[in-house]
């Protein structure tokens, strides 16, 4: 049983590839230097706030992401975005303790720039030296895929394109009819050919691709492939739902394969939570004065209270109160919840002006210093609206795996305002459930920087 348990272990705690290990170093370590050069060239003793400084780009930029082999254009954008985000914590970080004057502004420019080209520059290198590596004849490993099917497919193209490990796929093994395969599949055999065919062609790797309604096929396969040298990889079909932050965890030597999972756990969380605080308590200082002008606004616009409080979803589907300055003359937070519509008649004159230039949302970085919402992500929804969404959009509920935002991805991609028809509903929830697969510290204050200027020029919210 121990050995058992020991084995499971050990596949499950399967070291990360090379270029993973070396992209995981590579930003924190590039960044250090540059520093380190730029004090030495600006003549910056180091003292405590440098070594203080190094220590925190270090701690921000690691682990770096694996970025080898990619575009070069988009490795560029995704590089500034990543590093410019870091120097904007570190601005704030160094705003909030008084320090941004301490150190040689032109040494922190030299710093800023030299940063992200050595850095792009050391991926490059990284990516045509791996390239060269996958090359030659002697590291490509042979594959074979069972199951010639839009899975197998798939798992053959992601083998074509994957420089590291380099594979050569030989081909497919189904048991189906020819007329029932795919046209461009190159089929090898049926399943019982496959162990005969490893031995024969010193097949390295064998990826199991077969519907999880063939059971007892899979297990015979397995069974057969046993007394093989090859690895044997199954690849479950889970690409019918929605997966976000799919991973495979270890929980009690129990292999998970966990398929909606939230991103901010671990470091992550840490990430996220400290960010929304820092920027959500230097908005509200910043914004107090226009907070007390909106306050006497909404007070001399119409009778009623200047806050309002409705009850929203938020994460984990939870039920939250979200505050917003007062743009109606009426306050609904029922069952029903009529949204707003275009010239609608609830809507005061300063309403209309406070929801056009979303100036009636900053009250909700109250929440987030409340830890009730986030700046960055799904916008909350009224529960009446939730309970109607959630029965005919597909994932709905799967955008609450987070805290709401102030502003999300699906805002600045056009879907701000009335969600009038079923597929505008459902449009933003995709761009919610893309965000949440692709969260960075990056892609936040991406989106923090289009909605500012979406309240200067969008005219799409009422």
């Amino acid at each position: 049983m121990f050995e058992e348990r020991s084995a499971k272990k050990r596949f499950l705690s399967a070291p990360p590839s090379i270029p993973t290990v070396i992209a995981a170093v590579l930003e924190p370590v590039i960044s250090a230097l540059c520093l380190l050069v730029c004090l030495h060239l600006y003549r910056q003793p180091l003292e405590g706030l440098s070594m203080g400084l190094i220590t925190t780009v270090a701690v921000l930029t690691f682990p770096g992401l694996n970025r080898f082999g990619r575009n070069p254009v988009a490795t560029a954008i995704d590089i500034l975005i990543s590093w410019y985000g870091v120097l904007f914590v570190l601005w704030m970080l160094g705003f909030a303790v008084g320090k941004l004057d301490a150190l040689n502004h032109d040494m922190l420019l030299a710093w800023a720039i030299s940063t992200p080209v050595c850095l792009w520059l050391c991926t490059q290198a990284g990516t045509l030296w791996f390239r060269h590596q996958a090359s030659k004849p002697e590291a490509r490993r042979r594959a074979v895929i069972a199951g010639a099917n839009n899975l197998g497919l798939r798992v053959a193209e992601m083998l074509t394109q994957r420089a590291v490990p380099p594979h050569e796929c030989l081909g497919f093994f189904d048991d189906r009819e020819p007329a029932r395969l795919p046209p461009d599949a190159h089929v090898i055999g049926r399943l019982e050919a496959m162990p005969d065919f490893i031995d024969k062609h010193g097949v390295k790797d064998v990826f199991v691709a077969l519907p999880l309604t063939s059971q007892p096929r899979i297990m015979n396969l397995m069974a057969s492939l046993q007394n093989t040298t090859a690895s044997l990889h199954f690849v479950p079909d889970v690409f019918g739902v929605n997966i976000i932050q799919g991973r495979l965890q270890d929980i009690g030597g129990i292999p998970v394969v966990g398929l909606t999972v939230t991103p901010f756990t671990g470091v992550n969380g840490l990430v996220k939570r400290t960010s929304d605080i820092v920027l959500a308590t230097l908005i509200l200082i910043l914004i107090a004065p226009v907070l007390l002008l909106i306050a006497l606004g909404v007070r001399l616009s119409s009778p009623g209270p200047v806050i309002f409080r409705q009850h929203r979803t938020g994460l984990d589907g939870e039920i939250i109160k979200v505050y917003k300055f007062r743009s109606m003359r009426t306050m609904d937070n029922g069952p029903v919840v009529k949204q707003a519509t275009k010239d609608d008649p609830r809507v005061t004159k300063f309403g209309a002006f406070l929801r056009r230039t979303s100036l009636d949302e900053l009250p909700q970085f109250v929440n987030v210093l409340q830890g009730r919402m986030s700046i960055v992500g799904p916008r909350p929804h009224a529960v009446a609206h939730n309970e109607h969404y959630s029965k005919v959009v597909k994932a709905y509920m799967a955008r609450h795996k987070v805290r709401p935002g102030i502003t999300g991805w699906a805002q600045v991609n056009g879907l701000r305002g009335e969600t009038d028809t079923l597929d505008k509903m459902a449009r933003r929830v995709e761009f919610d459930l893309e965000y949440l697969r692709n969260w960075s510290l990056g892609l936040d204050l991406l989106i923090i920087v289009r909605t500012v200027k979406l309240m200067i020029f969008d005219r799409g919210a009422y």
